[in-house]
């Protein structure tokens, strides 16, 4: 057996509930959760009973627990500097879901702390280690579609919410409307994360949005606000350009005020490949590039016939039909489930053996520092220059191992 990292989880909602705490304490075998804390006390006494070997814990009872190592921290956007500070405070090692904090300035303190107390932090999301995220990796540094040249990410979702439950009590706080925790900081750090594992760090961005629609209307009759305004303090809409330090340009474009669009495809110069939804583990990738799957060719018998001056010359083999353009790429590695908690996974292991994390602080803050560059070249209406840099992840080897095996590829 591993020996087990112990770790404390801080926020027991509903990503606790409906992914992280399954994963850690059933999937993975080097994670030992032994406490749980919230808030609302109900919420951790249910990871208590459903989940043995995990006990309730007040906050200080966890931050001053010499047994635990890393603190997991799973709470809202807005208390995500609060928790991490006073856990790097305790000398703690921090994973915090997305993304660090709610401003640029906010992470980069805690960034700082880490680094003066010599503590690991590591920051969602993860999903870049997924199944789909690492195949994609091993195809572009393959040269699968040549010499990468632009990437276009796209996602929007209509966040209006119009239910009756509407930020009405804890369980149906919206935070992708607050702050700290709008559409671009909800699923752009999706995006941004797997593009720092394909291309590396981003030299300057520029944009248009911010904020397009701060008054709302609660419009449904059974909502007891119905017809008041709120206000909406965060930016929801942002339609961005990245240089990246390879060289590789981009688009950015994320919103929660228009309907459901994804795009998310790397343009080369043999082929693109449309990618998957950085969100998910397992989504099928495809390319599209001249001769991607060709069909079986005649060989001719005889003198092969004279050129047709009327034809198309690319197609002048006896006998050769017309190739398919894309293909569906084979899946080569792991973590292929809904596996959130990998990236603490590798933390654990990175603690183990001694070696960089892969979801370093470094992406993270890099990354907050990219929607806050957007929502600054939106102000001045000039580049933003980046002033920081993030080492690009290690990427986890191929492996055929079953389900239950994949962890070893982060035990290195």
């Amino acid at each position: 057996m591993v020996e087990q990292i112990k770790v404390g989880v801080v926020g027991c909602g509903g990503i606790c509930k409906g992914t992280y705490m399954e994963n850690m304490v059933n999937k993975f075998a080097i994670i030992d959760v032994v406490g749980a804390c919230d808030q609302i006390d109900s919420r951790a006494q249910w990871m208590a009973d459903h989940y043995p070997g995990v006990k309730k814990m007040s906050l200080d009872e966890m931050m001053n627990d010499p047994e635990i190592q890393i603190i997991v921290n799973l709470t809202y956007p807005e208390s995500h500097v609060a928790i991490t500070k006073m856990a790097l405070e305790h000398g703690k090692h921090v994973y915090v879901e997305k993304m660090m904090a709610p401003t640029f300035e906010e992470a980069k303190m805690l960034y700082d702390l880490a680094r003066e107390k010599g503590l690991m932090y590591t920051t969602a999301p993860d999903t870049f280690l997924g199944s789909w995220e690492q195949d994609a990796r091993m195809y572009l540094d393959n040269g699968v579609i040549g010499e990468p040249r632009t990437v276009h990410a796209q996602i929007s979702r209509y966040y209006d919410p119009d239910t009756p439950f509407f930020d009405t009590e804890p369980r149906y706080f919206f935070f992708p409307l607050h702050y700290g925790g709008g559409f671009p900081f909800d699923l752009g750090g999706y995006f941004l994360h797997e593009m720092i594992n394909l291309f590396g760090s981003i030299r300057r961005v520029c944009g248009f949005g911010g904020n397009l629609f701060p008054e709302r209307t609660y419009k449904n009759p059974k909502h007891p606000k119905y017809g008041e305004k709120f206000e909406v303090n965060t930016p929801t809409t942002l339609i961005a350009a990245l240089e990246f330090e390879n060289g590789v340009l981009g688009t950015f474009n994320i919103s929660s005020d228009t309907q459901n669009t994804m795009i998310f495809e790397v343009a080369g110069s043999e082929g693109v490949m449309h990618l998957g939804d950085p969100n998910s583990f397992r989504t099928p990738i495809t390319v599209t590039r001249p001769g991607a799957n060709p069909s079986e060719i005649d060989i001719p018998r005889g003198p092969k016939p004279a050129p047709d001056p009327n034809a198309d010359n690319d197609r002048q083999v006896l006998g050769e039909a017309k190739p398919s353009q894309t293909v569906i790429l084979p899946s080569m590695h792991g973590f292929y489930e809904s596996l959130r908690g990998v990236g603490l996974a590798d933390m654990c292991y990175a603690l183990k053996n001694g070696r960089r994390p892969r979801c370093h602080a470094d992406i993270g803050l890099h990354s907050i520092e990219v929607i806050h560059g957007i929502q600054e070249s939106c102000r001045t209406g000039r580049f933003y220059e980046m002033t920081t840099k993030c080492e690009r992840p290690e990427p986890l080897p191929a492996s055929a191992y079953s389900a239950s095996g994949q962890e070893r590829v982060l035990d290195e």
